[in-house]
């Protein structure tokens, strides 16, 4: 056999903790939330995305990206959300998943400050977009105007960018001060990837 073949990576009982804790944190966060009507619905502001974020920035892209996805997605289908669920899983899997695929990238292992505040960037504002798009998008087929779909975007662009900001500067802060405690603990290895 050749000795370039990849290994198959295997889901561990790490890989299930870490997505499974950060998972019900991003969902336990989106709770903390302001609900805001626009012309064609409600959007909302919360803390979700902050640890949606800091999943990926502190143990990478994959168990980032499923643990902002499916905590994310819990929620929605819990709260009354259900029908965004679906779009919900898919764009908080990206935010999360760029938030801790960046930062690695080149071996850097995450500990690169400006690689985590332009991964945690690349997340949130390619969620944002992704989030406007499909809001768009269901205006438009559930029956609003185009006139109408742009002007929810108009209100719901402005609002999801300060909240994004919001969440790239916290996040980064909180992945600078929890990595460290991790290590010392002897965790961040075993969960990190």
């Amino acid at each position: 056999m050749e000795q370039n073949v990849k290994q198959k990576r295997k889901i561990t009982v790490y890989d299930l903790v870490v997505v499974g804790l950060m998972a019900a944190v991003c969902y336990v966060a989106t709770n903390f939330r302001i609900e805001i009507p626009t012309p064609v619905g409600k959007m909302m502001v919360h803390m979700g995305n902050i640890f949606c974020l800091l999943s990926g920035l502190l143990f990478g892209g994959l168990r980032g990206g499923l643990s902002a996805g499916i905590g994310s997605c819990i929620f929605d289908l819990l709260t009354g959300w259900a029908t965004s669920a679906p779009s919900t899983l898919i764009n908080k899997f990206v935010m999360g998943f760029l938030a801790g695929w960046i930062p690695r990238l080149k071996g850097r292992d995450g500990k690169s400050l400006p690689l985590n505040v332009l991964g945690a960037a690349c997340g949130i504002y390619g969620y944002t977009v992704l989030y406007l798009s499909y809001s768009f998008v269901k205006d438009i087929v559930l029956g609003s105007a185009v006139e109408t779909a742009w002007a929810d975007i108009l209100f719901k662009a402005p609002i999801s960018l300060a909240n994004g900001t919001l969440g790239l500067i916290v996040s980064v802060i909180l992945a600078a001060l929890l990595r460290p405690v991790l290590e010392k603990a002897g965790l961040y290895k075993k969960f990190a990837r």
